[in-house]
Protein backbone atom coordinates (compact mmCIF):
# COMPACT_ATOMS: atom_id res chain seq x y z
CA UNK A 1 0.00 0.00 0.00
CA UNK A 2 1.64 3.24 -1.13
CA UNK A 3 1.64 5.62 2.06
CA UNK A 4 -0.31 8.63 1.88
CA UNK A 5 1.28 12.11 0.94
CA UNK A 6 -0.28 15.73 2.80
CA UNK A 7 -3.67 15.97 2.94
CA UNK A 8 -3.50 17.25 -0.34
CA UNK A 9 -2.99 14.15 -2.24
CA UNK A 10 -4.67 11.96 0.25
CA UNK A 11 -8.28 12.05 -1.62
CA UNK A 12 -7.03 11.75 -4.85
CA UNK A 13 -5.16 8.31 -3.84
CA UNK A 14 -8.37 6.99 -2.39
CA UNK A 15 -9.79 7.37 -5.47
CA UNK A 16 -6.74 5.50 -7.37
CA UNK A 17 -7.53 2.63 -5.39
CA UNK A 18 -11.58 1.82 -5.76
CA UNK A 19 -11.72 3.49 -8.95
CA UNK A 20 -9.91 1.88 -11.39
CA UNK A 21 -11.10 -0.81 -13.57
CA UNK A 22 -8.99 -3.71 -14.12
CA UNK A 23 -7.77 -3.95 -18.04
CA UNK A 24 -7.68 -7.06 -19.76
CA UNK A 25 -5.22 -9.19 -21.03
CA UNK A 26 -2.30 -8.02 -18.64
CA UNK A 27 0.22 -10.39 -17.79
CA UNK A 28 0.76 -11.53 -14.61
CA UNK A 29 3.44 -10.39 -12.24
CA UNK A 30 6.11 -12.85 -12.31
CA UNK A 31 6.23 -14.46 -8.53
CA UNK A 32 9.57 -12.98 -7.64
CA UNK A 33 7.91 -9.57 -7.79
CA UNK A 34 4.05 -10.49 -6.51
CA UNK A 35 5.32 -10.83 -2.52
CA UNK A 36 6.96 -7.71 -0.03
CA UNK A 37 6.92 -7.26 3.85
CA UNK A 38 5.31 -3.98 5.03
CA UNK A 39 7.36 -4.07 8.54
CA UNK A 40 10.57 -4.40 6.92
CA UNK A 41 13.18 -2.19 7.98
CA UNK A 42 15.51 -3.52 5.37
CA UNK A 43 16.99 -0.86 3.03
CA UNK A 44 18.74 -0.78 -0.42
CA UNK A 45 22.15 1.46 -0.55
CA UNK A 46 22.36 3.67 -3.69
CA UNK A 47 25.70 5.56 -2.79
CA UNK A 48 27.32 4.87 -5.85
CA UNK A 49 24.40 5.54 -7.83
CA UNK A 50 24.37 8.99 -5.91
CA UNK A 51 27.79 10.01 -6.25
CA UNK A 52 27.18 9.20 -10.21
CA UNK A 53 24.09 11.32 -10.44
CA UNK A 54 24.97 14.04 -8.23
CA UNK A 55 27.65 14.62 -10.58
CA UNK A 56 25.97 14.24 -14.29
CA UNK A 57 22.45 16.14 -13.10
CA UNK A 58 22.01 19.89 -13.97
CA UNK A 59 19.13 20.59 -12.26
CA UNK A 60 17.88 23.94 -14.03
CA UNK A 61 14.88 24.38 -11.71
CA UNK A 62 11.29 24.81 -12.04
CA UNK A 63 9.47 26.67 -15.44
CA UNK A 64 8.51 29.98 -15.44
CA UNK A 65 7.12 28.82 -18.74
CA UNK A 66 9.19 31.49 -20.79
CA UNK A 67 9.70 31.00 -24.51
CA UNK A 68 13.83 31.13 -25.53
CA UNK A 69 15.07 33.80 -27.39
CA UNK A 70 15.08 33.14 -31.04
CA UNK A 71 18.72 31.51 -31.79
CA UNK A 72 20.46 33.70 -34.22
CA UNK A 73 22.89 32.39 -36.33
CA UNK A 74 26.59 33.87 -36.38
CA UNK A 75 28.30 35.71 -38.95
CA UNK A 76 29.45 32.67 -41.96
CA UNK A 77 26.96 31.02 -41.59
CA UNK A 78 23.00 30.54 -42.00
CA UNK A 79 22.47 27.75 -40.03
CA UNK A 80 21.55 27.31 -36.90
CA UNK A 81 20.00 24.62 -34.73
CA UNK A 82 15.98 23.44 -34.50
CA UNK A 83 14.38 24.30 -31.32
CA UNK A 84 11.11 24.36 -29.69
CA UNK A 85 11.70 27.93 -27.87
CA UNK A 86 8.51 26.57 -25.21
CA UNK A 87 10.30 24.29 -24.12
CA UNK A 88 14.03 24.07 -24.73
CA UNK A 89 14.97 25.52 -21.35
CA UNK A 90 13.09 22.80 -19.60
CA UNK A 91 13.50 19.95 -17.95
CA UNK A 92 16.54 18.49 -15.86
CA UNK A 93 20.30 17.41 -17.84
CA UNK A 94 21.87 14.88 -17.80
CA UNK A 95 25.73 15.22 -19.18
CA UNK A 96 25.79 12.80 -21.59
CA UNK A 97 28.37 14.35 -23.60
CA UNK A 98 31.27 13.11 -20.43
CA UNK A 99 30.10 9.51 -21.73
CA UNK A 100 29.96 9.95 -25.32
CA UNK A 101 32.37 7.55 -27.58
CA UNK A 102 34.43 6.87 -23.98
CA UNK A 103 34.02 3.15 -23.78
CA UNK A 104 35.70 3.78 -19.73
CA UNK A 105 33.06 5.79 -18.81
CA UNK A 106 30.70 4.28 -20.44
CA UNK A 107 31.59 1.01 -18.43
CA UNK A 108 30.62 2.90 -15.19
CA UNK A 109 26.98 3.22 -15.94
CA UNK A 110 26.64 -0.42 -17.30
CA UNK A 111 28.47 -1.80 -13.90
CA UNK A 112 25.96 0.08 -12.29
CA UNK A 113 23.18 -1.11 -14.30
CA UNK A 114 24.44 -5.10 -13.66
CA UNK A 115 24.90 -4.50 -9.61
CA UNK A 116 21.05 -3.25 -9.56
CA UNK A 117 19.76 -5.99 -11.68
CA UNK A 118 21.47 -8.85 -9.68
CA UNK A 119 20.27 -7.53 -6.58
CA UNK A 120 17.49 -9.37 -6.52
CA UNK A 121 19.56 -12.68 -6.45
CA UNK A 122 21.45 -11.46 -3.58
CA UNK A 123 18.11 -10.45 -1.87
CA UNK A 124 14.80 -11.48 -2.99
CA UNK A 125 12.55 -8.44 -3.29
CA UNK A 126 9.93 -10.11 -0.70
CA UNK A 127 12.19 -8.67 1.98
CA UNK A 128 11.36 -5.45 1.06
CA UNK A 129 8.83 -2.93 1.82
CA UNK A 130 6.48 -1.62 -1.25
CA UNK A 131 8.50 1.58 -0.80
CA UNK A 132 11.61 -0.17 -1.33
CA UNK A 133 10.83 -2.15 -4.19
CA UNK A 134 9.32 0.94 -5.93
CA UNK A 135 12.47 2.89 -5.33
CA UNK A 136 14.47 -0.17 -6.67
CA UNK A 137 12.63 -0.56 -10.07
CA UNK A 138 12.71 3.13 -10.94
CA UNK A 139 16.74 3.22 -10.21
CA UNK A 140 16.40 0.54 -12.37
CA UNK A 141 14.60 1.94 -15.32
CA UNK A 142 16.09 4.83 -15.40
CA UNK A 143 20.23 3.62 -15.17
CA UNK A 144 19.32 1.04 -18.16
CA UNK A 145 17.62 3.93 -19.69
CA UNK A 146 20.57 6.11 -19.49
CA UNK A 147 22.86 3.24 -20.91
CA UNK A 148 20.37 2.71 -24.05
CA UNK A 149 20.56 6.59 -24.65
CA UNK A 150 24.87 6.65 -24.25
CA UNK A 151 24.89 4.31 -27.18
CA UNK A 152 23.33 5.79 -29.65
CA UNK A 153 24.42 9.68 -28.62
CA UNK A 154 25.19 12.02 -29.68
CA UNK A 155 21.89 11.28 -32.03
CA UNK A 156 19.44 14.59 -30.58
CA UNK A 157 16.22 13.27 -31.67
CA UNK A 158 14.95 10.07 -29.56
CA UNK A 159 11.52 8.92 -31.15
CA UNK A 160 12.34 6.58 -33.18
CA UNK A 161 14.31 4.86 -30.21
CA UNK A 162 11.64 5.46 -27.80
CA UNK A 163 8.47 4.58 -30.18
CA UNK A 164 7.62 1.87 -32.66
CA UNK A 165 8.04 -2.36 -32.58
CA UNK A 166 11.95 -1.44 -32.44
CA UNK A 167 11.91 0.62 -29.44
CA UNK A 168 14.15 0.05 -27.05
CA UNK A 169 11.05 -0.27 -24.30
CA UNK A 170 10.14 -2.92 -25.48
CA UNK A 171 13.05 -5.13 -25.80
CA UNK A 172 14.35 -7.46 -23.56
CA UNK A 173 17.56 -5.57 -21.96
CA UNK A 174 17.51 -6.81 -18.16
CA UNK A 175 17.30 -10.44 -16.73
CA UNK A 176 16.35 -9.93 -13.04
CA UNK A 177 15.76 -13.10 -10.96
CA UNK A 178 15.90 -15.27 -13.27
CA UNK A 179 13.48 -13.42 -15.79
CA UNK A 180 14.01 -11.45 -19.07
CA UNK A 181 12.34 -8.19 -18.61
CA UNK A 182 11.88 -5.37 -20.84
CA UNK A 183 11.61 -1.49 -19.43
CA UNK A 184 8.02 -1.65 -20.33
CA UNK A 185 7.90 -4.72 -18.28
CA UNK A 186 8.50 -3.07 -15.44
CA UNK A 187 6.20 -0.10 -15.70
CA UNK A 188 2.94 -1.46 -17.41
CA UNK A 189 3.45 -4.79 -15.59
CA UNK A 190 5.18 -4.59 -11.84
CA UNK A 191 4.58 -1.42 -11.17
CA UNK A 192 1.58 -0.55 -12.90
CA UNK A 193 0.20 -3.85 -10.81
CA UNK A 194 2.05 -3.84 -7.63
CA UNK A 195 1.04 0.44 -7.00
CA UNK A 196 -2.51 0.10 -8.44
CA UNK A 197 -2.40 1.57 -11.26
CA UNK A 198 -0.86 5.12 -9.87
CA UNK A 199 -0.03 7.35 -12.29
CA UNK A 200 2.55 9.21 -10.11
CA UNK A 201 4.82 6.19 -10.44
CA UNK A 202 5.09 7.44 -14.55
CA UNK A 203 6.70 11.10 -13.33
CA UNK A 204 10.03 8.73 -12.11
CA UNK A 205 10.22 6.88 -15.09
CA UNK A 206 13.17 9.17 -17.04
CA UNK A 207 12.33 9.28 -20.74
CA UNK A 208 15.85 10.94 -21.78
CA UNK A 209 13.96 13.64 -23.18
CA UNK A 210 12.69 17.22 -22.22
CA UNK A 211 9.51 16.50 -23.50
CA UNK A 212 9.56 13.67 -20.54
CA UNK A 213 9.68 13.33 -16.50
CA UNK A 214 12.90 14.92 -15.00
CA UNK A 215 15.96 12.82 -14.24
CA UNK A 216 17.02 13.79 -10.66
CA UNK A 217 20.12 14.45 -8.77
CA UNK A 218 19.61 11.67 -6.07
CA UNK A 219 18.41 7.41 -6.47
CA UNK A 220 14.75 7.33 -4.98
CA UNK A 221 14.93 5.57 -1.67
CA UNK A 222 12.25 4.08 0.11
CA UNK A 223 12.20 7.32 2.62
CA UNK A 224 12.05 9.90 -0.46
CA UNK A 225 10.28 7.65 -3.54
CA UNK A 226 6.98 8.93 -2.66
CA UNK A 227 7.57 13.00 -1.91
CA UNK A 228 10.13 13.08 -5.12
CA UNK A 229 7.34 11.29 -7.62
CA UNK A 230 5.20 14.58 -5.91
CA UNK A 231 7.74 17.01 -7.02
CA UNK A 232 8.09 15.37 -10.26
CA UNK A 233 4.80 15.68 -10.74
CA UNK A 234 4.26 19.46 -10.08
CA UNK A 235 7.48 20.39 -11.95
CA UNK A 236 6.65 19.02 -15.07
CA UNK A 237 2.46 19.66 -15.27
CA UNK A 238 3.29 23.26 -14.14
CA UNK A 239 5.99 23.22 -17.37
CA UNK A 240 5.48 24.50 -20.99
CA UNK A 241 6.18 20.55 -21.52
CA UNK A 242 3.57 19.31 -19.55
CA UNK A 243 0.86 22.03 -20.09
CA UNK A 244 -0.29 24.37 -21.98
CA UNK A 245 -3.80 26.95 -22.74
CA UNK A 246 -4.42 26.66 -25.96
CA UNK A 247 -7.83 28.78 -25.95
CA UNK A 248 -10.82 28.89 -24.05
CA UNK A 249 -12.25 25.29 -24.96
CA UNK A 250 -8.96 23.52 -25.79
CA UNK A 251 -6.24 23.11 -22.64
CA UNK A 252 -2.97 21.41 -24.03
CA UNK A 253 -1.45 18.33 -22.54
CA UNK A 254 2.14 16.22 -23.28
CA UNK A 255 1.85 13.20 -25.61
CA UNK A 256 3.47 11.28 -22.71
CA UNK A 257 -0.33 11.55 -20.81
CA UNK A 258 -1.40 10.21 -24.89
CA UNK A 259 1.18 7.55 -24.64
CA UNK A 260 -0.22 6.25 -21.10
CA UNK A 261 -3.50 6.34 -21.43
CA UNK A 262 -3.52 3.17 -19.69
CA UNK A 263 -3.57 5.17 -16.07
CA UNK A 264 -6.79 6.97 -17.27
CA UNK A 265 -9.23 4.84 -18.00
CA UNK A 266 -11.85 7.41 -19.10
CA UNK A 267 -9.37 9.79 -20.69
CA UNK A 268 -10.49 13.41 -20.58
CA UNK A 269 -12.30 13.29 -17.25
CA UNK A 270 -9.72 11.45 -15.86
CA UNK A 271 -6.70 13.32 -16.97
CA UNK A 272 -8.44 16.53 -16.23
CA UNK A 273 -8.81 15.69 -12.65
CA UNK A 274 -5.44 14.74 -12.30
CA UNK A 275 -4.01 17.78 -13.44
CA UNK A 276 -6.32 20.14 -11.37
CA UNK A 277 -4.60 18.49 -8.23
CA UNK A 278 -0.86 19.59 -9.19
CA UNK A 279 -1.59 22.57 -11.84
CA UNK A 280 -0.70 26.13 -10.96
CA UNK A 281 -1.43 29.48 -11.96
CA UNK A 282 -4.12 30.59 -13.98
CA UNK A 283 -3.39 27.28 -15.98
CA UNK A 284 -5.66 25.96 -13.10
CA UNK A 285 -8.41 28.26 -14.04
CA UNK A 286 -8.16 27.66 -18.20
CA UNK A 287 -8.00 23.97 -17.74
CA UNK A 288 -11.52 24.07 -15.80
CA UNK A 289 -12.98 25.88 -18.47
CA UNK A 290 -11.84 24.17 -21.09
CA UNK A 291 -13.89 21.29 -22.93
CA UNK A 292 -11.02 19.28 -24.41
CA UNK A 293 -7.64 18.31 -23.69
CA UNK A 294 -5.56 18.01 -26.40
CA UNK A 295 -2.39 15.50 -25.61
CA UNK A 296 -0.12 16.82 -28.26
CA UNK A 297 3.16 18.27 -26.80
CA UNK A 298 6.12 16.83 -27.69
CA UNK A 299 9.69 17.51 -27.64
CA UNK A 300 11.89 14.39 -28.49
CA UNK A 301 15.70 16.29 -28.02
CA UNK A 302 17.86 14.25 -25.84
CA UNK A 303 18.60 15.91 -22.10
CA UNK A 304 22.41 17.00 -22.43
CA UNK A 305 23.38 19.91 -21.31
CA UNK A 306 24.58 20.72 -25.28
CA UNK A 307 27.25 18.83 -26.91
CA UNK A 308 24.22 17.34 -29.22
CA UNK A 309 23.46 20.79 -30.92
CA UNK A 310 26.28 20.98 -33.84
CA UNK A 311 28.53 23.62 -33.40
CA UNK A 312 27.08 26.34 -36.26
CA UNK A 313 29.23 29.42 -36.20
CA UNK A 314 28.84 29.24 -32.30
CA UNK A 315 25.36 30.53 -32.21
CA UNK A 316 24.11 28.22 -29.65
CA UNK A 317 27.19 29.57 -26.77
CA UNK A 318 25.19 33.53 -27.13
CA UNK A 319 21.42 31.82 -26.75
CA UNK A 320 19.62 31.52 -23.23
CA UNK A 321 18.37 27.90 -24.33
CA UNK A 322 21.82 26.79 -24.24
CA UNK A 323 21.91 26.61 -20.51
CA UNK A 324 25.75 26.92 -20.27
CA UNK A 325 25.54 28.56 -17.12
CA UNK A 326 24.25 25.42 -15.43
CA UNK A 327 27.85 23.94 -15.79
CA UNK A 328 29.02 25.80 -12.43
CA UNK A 329 26.44 22.99 -10.91
CA UNK A 330 29.07 20.42 -12.07
CA UNK A 331 32.15 22.77 -11.46
CA UNK A 332 35.45 21.07 -12.48
CA UNK A 333 37.81 19.77 -9.89
CA UNK A 334 34.53 18.89 -7.54
CA UNK A 335 35.91 16.05 -4.85
CA UNK A 336 33.94 14.32 -2.42
CA UNK A 337 34.44 12.76 0.86
CA UNK A 338 35.33 9.56 -0.84
CA UNK A 339 38.23 11.15 -3.28
CA UNK A 340 36.16 10.71 -6.05
CA UNK A 341 36.04 13.56 -8.50
CA UNK A 342 34.26 14.55 -11.90
CA UNK A 343 35.68 17.06 -14.06
CA UNK A 344 35.22 18.82 -17.92
CA UNK A 345 37.49 19.74 -20.24
CA UNK A 346 37.38 21.67 -23.36
CA UNK A 347 36.55 18.89 -24.87
CA UNK A 348 34.06 17.82 -22.18
CA UNK A 349 36.20 14.38 -21.26
CA UNK A 350 35.43 13.02 -17.87
CA UNK A 351 38.57 12.37 -15.30
CA UNK A 352 37.86 10.44 -12.79
CA UNK A 353 39.59 9.04 -10.13
CA UNK A 354 37.82 5.61 -9.55
CA UNK A 355 34.33 8.16 -9.31
CA UNK A 356 32.84 4.52 -8.99
CA UNK A 357 34.08 1.85 -6.97
CA UNK A 358 33.41 -2.07 -8.33
CA UNK A 359 31.39 -3.51 -6.01
CA UNK A 360 28.96 -7.18 -5.61
CA UNK A 361 24.95 -6.69 -5.19
CA UNK A 362 25.29 -7.25 -1.36
CA UNK A 363 27.43 -4.30 -0.91
CA UNK A 364 23.94 -2.46 -1.75
CA UNK A 365 21.64 -4.11 0.86
CA UNK A 366 21.40 -3.51 4.06
CA UNK A 367 24.10 -5.80 6.43
CA UNK A 368 21.09 -7.23 8.65
CA UNK A 369 19.08 -8.64 5.55
CA UNK A 370 22.53 -10.46 4.19
CA UNK A 371 23.02 -11.88 7.85
CA UNK A 372 19.38 -12.61 7.79
CA UNK A 373 19.80 -14.78 4.23
CA UNK A 374 22.93 -16.08 5.31
CA UNK A 375 20.70 -17.52 8.53
CA UNK A 376 18.25 -19.21 6.62
CA UNK A 377 20.71 -20.61 4.37
CA UNK A 378 22.32 -22.43 7.18
CA UNK A 379 18.80 -23.50 8.38
CA UNK A 380 17.85 -24.98 4.79
CA UNK A 381 21.35 -26.61 4.63
CA UNK A 382 20.83 -28.42 7.48
CA UNK A 383 17.33 -29.71 6.69
CA UNK A 384 18.63 -30.63 3.44
CA UNK A 385 21.29 -32.95 5.16
CA UNK A 386 19.14 -34.43 7.40
CA UNK A 387 16.86 -35.25 5.46
CA UNK A 388 18.74 -36.56 2.57
CA UNK A 389 18.18 -33.11 -0.29
CA UNK A 390 20.50 -30.92 -1.97
CA UNK A 391 19.56 -28.03 -4.13
CA UNK A 392 21.41 -27.21 -7.67
CA UNK A 393 23.41 -24.50 -6.21
CA UNK A 394 25.31 -27.01 -3.75
CA UNK A 395 26.04 -29.32 -6.30
CA UNK A 396 28.46 -26.91 -8.42
CA UNK A 397 31.54 -28.52 -10.63
CA UNK A 398 33.87 -30.94 -9.78
CA UNK A 399 37.34 -31.21 -10.97
CA UNK A 400 38.93 -34.39 -12.88
CA UNK A 401 41.18 -33.89 -9.55
CA UNK A 402 38.37 -34.03 -7.19
CA UNK A 403 37.06 -37.46 -8.84
CA UNK A 404 39.96 -39.21 -8.95
CA UNK A 405 40.49 -38.18 -5.22
CA UNK A 406 37.19 -38.93 -3.74
CA UNK A 407 37.71 -42.88 -5.58
CA UNK A 408 35.49 -44.65 -8.18
CA UNK A 409 31.67 -43.78 -8.31
CA UNK A 410 28.87 -46.22 -7.71
CA UNK A 411 28.59 -47.15 -11.09
CA UNK A 412 32.40 -47.74 -11.32
CA UNK A 413 32.33 -50.40 -8.41
CA UNK A 414 33.06 -54.16 -9.23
Amino acid sequence: MIKRYRSTFVLFLGLLQVGVPLFAAQAPVPEPFREFNPASRYTINYAELNVLLKKTVVDVGRSDREKADPIQAKTGTRMKPNVKRSTVNEGNRFTYEIFGGDPETQQVMLDIQKVLETIPSEAPLKYFSRDEQLAYWLNLYNVTLINQVIKVYPERKLKKLLEGKHSILKQKLLNVSGIPLSLDDIQYTILMQNYERNPLVMYGLYQGIIGGPNIRKSAYTAENVQRNLVSNAIEFINSNRGTYSKNEKVFRASSLYDRNRVYFPNFQQDLKKHLLIFLEGPEKAELKASTTIKPDISDWTVTDLYGSYPELGGSLADNSAALLDSVQSVSSGNINSEGQFLQFGSNHSYASNKLIQKSSPSSYVSPELITYLQEIKVKQDAYNREHGTVTVEELGEVTKEEAAESGPGEDEKD
